[in-house]
């Protein structure tokens, strides 16, 4: 696709910015977690203004570029000239999360086999592997409503949601939010290799063992030790080496 780049039409900082959510998209793809066109990443650009990235609708997500990115405000208007269109109703469990949680740059959901059939589970989450224990630290729930297009969902979804960084929409699938994309990125490759997990493990038809609930609540130290302090900015630049060495249009 010829797409004009925009790396001299906006600052340093949305250009940054741009790379990371086009490589997050590129990485979602190469992991197996997208659905067509059916998801969204999200990252809001820094500033009062509370604009956000967002992916030009119909693209599959290993055709997006840092140039094809879409800038629009909080109710999903286009503030820049593009060709492509965007879906509001897509952003709607986005910008519910964005509203309340200052503290989260990127929101990133998916819809895969294993998170969506987790979500389907009365019980959720088990504590039954240590990538669980990282979820189960930070995890919250919100019951399906439908599509979610409609905004008088939003209250209900940002309640549910409160301080956590695990969203598990039940019947629907995944969401982690996170401070930088890298962080959104690693804890939705915790949560969804979480899923895998415990479906495998059910699969095998005999009596699952739990994690002790002293251990889940001293994850958040465990994880610091693991990352170096680093949240996932600690695996990022190999993830970005790993996406060089296979097609590094991401960039453009």
């Amino acid at each position: 696709m010829n797409i004009p780049s925009l790396q001299d039409k906006v600052s340093p900082e949305e250009w940054q910015l741009r790379v990371d959510l086009a490589a997050c998209y590129r990485l979602v793809a190469q992991y197996g977690w997208s659905d067509l066109v059916f998801t969204h990443i999200s990252a809001r650009i820094p500033g009062p203004e509370h604009h956000f990235l967002i992916n030009p609708y119909g693209l599959m997500f290993d055709e997006i570029t840092a140039s094809s990115l879409v800038k629009v405000d909080q109710d999903c208007n286009k503030l820049n000239e593009t060709p492509f269109l965007v879906n509001p109703a897509g952003f709607v469990i986005h910008s519910a999360v964005h509203a309340v949680r200052e503290d989260v740059q990127c929101v990133l959901h998916t819809h895969t086999r294993a998170g969506v059939a987790v979500s389907a589970q009365k019980n959720g989450v088990l504590p039954i592997s240590q990538q669980s224990t990282f979820v189960l630290a930070s995890l919250a729930y919100h019951d399906y409503e439908g599509v979610a297009f409609r905004d008088e969902e939003k209250p209900r979804l940002q309640a549910d949601l409160g301080e956590a960084n695990f969203l598990m929409l039940r019947n629907h699938g995944l969401l982690t939010c996170g401070k930088t994309i890298a962080d959104a990125f690693l804890s939705m490759y915790v949560f969804e290799t979480t899923c895998q997990i415990q479906i495998a493990a059910q699969s095998g038809g005999g009596e699952l063992t739990q994690v002790d609930p002293r251990i889940v609540q001293g994850v958040a130290q465990a994880l610091k030790v693991q990352t170096g302090g680093m949240g996932g900015q600690f695996a990022w630049p190999a993830l970005l080496r790993k996406l060089d060495r296979v097609d590094s249009s991401f960039r453009q």
